[in-house]
């Protein structure tokens, strides 16, 4: 088992970089890259877009000035026509463009060893500062709303199979296709309007993770601020997120108690708990188990995006996709290498909840 992990951890090196490598090559061919976004702001006559270029305005507006008295270029950067060669020059040595991709890349990578990810190019801050600052946001949404997926389909999806066919497995079966249907951010704007000051109560604070006071508060009353900020959202994450998992569960259930092994155990006399808990929980979770990193991953970076910026949370999704629109390259390429590496690790603790569930199985065994 032991020797299986490690395989596991360092076949996490190749992929890593694979995955690395592909999105490098998409965001290589894909157009309006930031030196064209910083055309556009000069473009626009923002002055302070060019601020970083030099060490202060009057500079700045030299380079502007210079853009008036220059002759037209051939430039490969779309709407750089009239602007100087030398000012263009600046603009990819800034962005680090006047390298070859290749060499790029590979100082990239190795930075990223390190978790050295740079500096934004828009935001005038480390991507690292940038990903701490996001991560309670992520990590609050992602993890409290799998707890209470699970905590809610789990115990639901087994009642459901034990009482197939029975008036509780129709109503709850309506009930979780309602749920399902109804989009988590359409869900979380019906939760503004009836509790966060919308037309109806104001029960719940609409933005933010804590309040502005928080750090004054004591350890309870920061601990209740915290909760009561995260109930809307979560809630509107959880409405949607649970009815596959039930239906999921339910089915492994039917599917384990009408094996020949429940039918045995029943004849030997055992009670219809330790038949249910002693014998089929254990095959039954497994494949709702296997899910479970998926389940986590889609949760916690992509299917919050929407409910952060409803209810105002800087978290990772809205980072990522805010940086990818801009093309700040050092955020989008950070933030895809935390995610990475978090999804390759949470696939490895999946395997190890199975072993934990199921002694029987044995990956080593498998791999050989």
């Amino acid at each position: 088992m032991l020797a299986y992990f490690l395989r596991r951890l360092l076949l996490i090196i190749p992929t890593l970089f694979g995955i690395m490598v592909i999105n490098f090559l998409v965001i290589q061919a894909a157009p309006g890259g930031p030196v064209e976004q910083m055309i556009a702001k000069i473009r626009g006559n923002n002055v302070d877009a060019t601020s970083r270029i030099s060490g202060s305005g009057m500079e700045s507006t030299q380079a502007l000035e210079q853009m008036g008295e220059a002759h037209f270029s051939d430039s490969k950067y779309r709407g750089a026509q009239g602007l100087d060669p030398e000012f263009i020059a600046k603009l990819e040595k800034m962005f680090g463009f006047d390298k070859p991709p290749l060499e790029r890349f590979l100082l990239m990578m190795k930075n990223y060893l390190t978790f050295n990810f740079g500096d934004s190019y828009f935001k005038d801050r480390s991507v690292m500062e940038l990903i701490i600052e996001a991560m309670p946001v992520s990590i609050s949404i992602g993890l409290w709303t799998t707890i209470l997926v699970y905590l809610i389909s789990i115990p639901l999806g087994i009642r459901k199979a034990v009482h197939d066919g029975t008036s509780f497995d129709i109503w709850t079966s309506a009930v979780v296709v309602v749920g399902y249907a109804i989009p988590g951010f359409l869900f979380a704007i019906l939760l503004i309007v009836l509790f966060a000051g919308g037309s109806f109560w104001s029960i719940f604070p609409l933005r933010s993770l804590v309040s502005d006071n928080w750090y004054q508060l004591d350890l309870i009353d920061k601990v209740l601020n915290y909760l009561w900020h995260m109930v809307l959202p979560i809630t509107a994450m959880v409405i949607s997120g649970f009815a596959s998992l039930t239906f999921l569960t339910k089915n492994s259930f039917l599917e384990e108690i009408n094996k020949q092994y429940v039918v045995t155990a029943r004849a030997k006399g055992l009670t219809e708990r330790r038949v249910l808990f002693g014998h089929v929980f254990r095959n039954a979770m497994l494949i709702v188990i296997a899910g479970m990193p998926a389940a986590l991953i889609g949760i916690f970076f992509s299917g919050s995006l929407l409910i952060e910026v409803i209810f105002s949370l800087n978290g990772l999704g809205l980072l990522g996709f805010e940086s990818a629109i801009s093309r700040d390259y050092p955020v989008v390429f950070g933030t895809l290498y935390i995610f990475t590496l978090l999804g390759l690790f949470l696939h490895i603790m999946g395997d190890l909840t199975y072993t934990f569930i199921d002694p029987r199985i044995d990956f080593e065994r498998r791999m050989g």
